[in-house]
């Protein structure tokens, strides 16, 4: 199967979402967040470094609960900007 490349604005929404997973984590270790979550600490540093930028919604999920984020905050943080409408005159 191939994947479709992911576009700069999926790109930018991962690099928003590893941000804002790692700020919450703060000084808790990677491995505790993982094992918390149910996932693999690789999985959980592939996420916040970008290089799964796209991760299932229920590892999302998951995360959330287990660094108390409401998916809504996530939602929220990492949502691309919206594009300017121009005014009809």
């Amino acid at each position: 199967m191939v994947r479709t490349p992911l576009t700069p604005e999926e790109r930018l929404r991962g690099e928003r979402l590893g941000a804002l997973l790692r700020a919450a984590r703060g000084e808790r270790s990677m491995a505790a967040v993982a094992a918390s979550a149910g996932i693999s600490a690789e999985t959980l540093r592939k996420i916040e470094t970008g290089r799964a930028p796209t991760p299932a919604f229920f590892t999302v999920a998951a995360l959330a609960g287990a660094l108390g984020l409401s998916l809504d905050e996530i939602l929220g943080h990492c949502a691309p900007e919206p594009a300017a409408t121009p005014l009809i005159a």
